[in-house]
């Protein structure tokens, strides 16, 4: 069946991913092939000391990012987009958003980015002996109790960005597992938020005497595969400005965008993990058992399918890096060269395979900002060396690129000493761009067979594309998994790299230094701020 074919008999499946800069539209075939996009650039506003957007920009967002999807296909197929088979959202995790009975939001969307639930977070980590972040749904809502906040009486129903946006197309109050658990602890077992912990927080805030219980404010939790209803007249309205786009369409449980990359990166099942190194670099690791105890360094999601995930986060990754090849771009215009961007990097990366494996005793930080693995609420990049330092251009890329995985692999050694066991990680993200190169630093950082696919750059808005197909195409008994695996990424070309033991050993010497010098960090961050 031709593409013009498949997209006038409903046969695809829409994926819209609401990220920090970009809304991007994905349509997919029944195999997963990108058959148009559509994107709207946004950014975050700093509104009385609140990260957030407002709800117009939401709105105006989704809907031009839809135009421009439902344009590309105009141009490409010369069909106007009256049907989907099936549509996904996904979002940026945790954040608030709570509403009152008459559906009103009572505060402005507080977003992932926010930094001021710390009392919030310590108290609910302590009482439910489960790591509670700051950008928790729930870590936001006590901390307005804890704020005394007079709109938190009102509250009828809090939720997520993707949420939210799902209920208004649909009318339906549901999560996706993934998404649902950066709001609330799960309990894997029942696939649902943990009861005994619902139980805990309604016995903290009883003295407040509000008249709501918490599980009364939360949404319906939703596992992949599972019916989250059907676009409404009012929603598809609401989605397509034009009236073209019927109603009635499926959508699938919305879900997170590391829910998302899981789905796109073919990392759902046990004892695997997709890892996407860019600006922040992130695990997420699909466990076998609970942890023994709760580290603050590690938080536990879910996968879509609502398998226990350790999420090991750094906000610090190529940012350092981006900059020394900038750097290097002035020094060779300097010179009256012309400097290729690519070529740089390709150039730049592969000569650090030319240095010593543990970086000739060089070291450097690549702290833009804080890092809560290392315990950093600031940071200041550095790069410091001995008088016996091998000091050469190998070394010193070979360090940089180090320290861009030196928080990470913190987070990653915490999980092995913990009895984590990993057969793959699925690589994506600017880290990789250089073939190779990432995937060989990843490798000896994680002492795990690493891969990269040729669709890895697809992202968020592909992956709850694939969500959405799977909701509406799975067979019977059919596992996320197994869908994936043998419907979607059959026929992948991959490049996977095992870990070279003298990389390895260079890599655990370089973070011992790494580890030793944190002091010095520390000096630069209080000296120089």
């Amino acid at each position: 069946m031709e593409a013009k074919e498949i997209i006038t008999a409903g046969k695809t499946a829409l994926g819209i991913e609401f990220g920090s800069t970009r809304i991007k539209a994905v349509l997919v075939d029944e195999a997963g092939k990108v058959l148009a996009s559509g994107s709207h650039d946004w950014e975050n506003q700093y509104v009385n000391d609140i990260w957030t957007y407002s709800l117009d920009a939401v709105w105006k967002g989704l809907q031009d990012c839809y135009q421009d999807l439902a344009g590309s296909v105009k141009a490409t197929y010369g069909l106007a987009l009256e049907t989907i088979g099936s549509i996904g959202f996904s979002g940026m995790m945790h954040g608030y958003l709570p509403f009152n009975k008459d559906g009103e939001l009572l505060t402005p969307f507080r977003t992932w980015r926010n930094n001021i639930t710390g009392q919030a977070s310590e108290k609910l980590t302590e009482v439910f002996q489960y790591n509670i972040p700051q950008r928790w749904s729930i870590a936001h809502l006590y901390q307005a109790i804890l704020n005394g906040e007079e709109h938190v009486k009102d509250v009828d129903f809090f939720t997520t960005l993707a949420g939210y946006v799902h209920w208004q197309l649909t009318g339906r109050k549901v999560l996706g597992i993934g998404e649902a658990s950066g709001m609330f602890p799960i309990d894997v077992e029942r696939k649902d938020f943990n009861r005994h912990m619902i139980g805990q927080f309604d016995e903290l805030v009883k003295e407040c005497g509000y008249p709501w219980n918490l599980e009364a404010l939360l949404p319906e939790v939703l596992v992949a595969g599972e019916d989250a209803g059907v676009l409404s007249e009012d929603g598809a309205k609401l989605l397509d400005v034009t009236g073209t786009l019927k109603a009635g369409i499926p959508l699938c449980p919305p879900e997170s965008d590391a829910g998302t990359g899981m789905a796109a990166t073919n990392s759902v099942a046990k004892r695997t993990a997709n890892v996407s190194a860019g600006t922040s670099v992130f695990a997420m690791v699909v466990l076998e058992r609970e942890l023994s105890k709760v580290y603050p360094e590690i938080d536990m999601v879910t996968t879509p399918a609502g398998d226990l995930v350790a999420m090991v986060h750094s906000n610090n990754c190529t940012s350092d890096l981006n900059a020394w090849v900038n750097l290097f771009k002035e020094f060779s215009e300097a010179m009256g060269m012309e400097a290729d961007m690519n070529k740089l990097y390709g150039t730049l990366y592969n000569k650090a395979l030319e240095g010593d494996a543990d970086c000739g005793g060089l070291l450097s930080y690549c702290y833009f900002s804080g890092e809560h693995i290392t315990g950093f609420e600031k940071g200041s990049p550095l790069f410091a060396r001995t008088s016996e330092s091998k000091f050469t251009l190998a070394n010193f890329m070979r360090s940089h690129l180090f320290t861009c995985l030196g928080a990470l692999k913190l987070g990653m050694d915490i999980l092995y000493n913990d009895g984590v066991e990993l057969d793959q990680i699925l690589g994506h993200g600017g880290l990789f761009k250089t073939a190779g190169v990432g995937q060989r630093i990843m490798a000896a950082a994680t002492k795990v067979p690493v891969s990269v696919m040729e669709t890895a750059g697809e992202g968020g808005a592909w992956g709850i594309a694939l969500l959405a197909s799977y909701m509406k195409n799975k067979e019977a008994g059919e596992t996320l998994d197994a869908y994936l695996a043998q419907k979607i990424f059959a026929d992948e070309k991959s490049v996977t790299l095992e870990p070279d033991p003298k990389d390895v050993e260079g890599f655990e010497k370089f973070m011992e230094r790494y580890v030793a010098g944190l002091p010095i960090e520390r000096a630069a961050v209080e000296i120089l701020d």
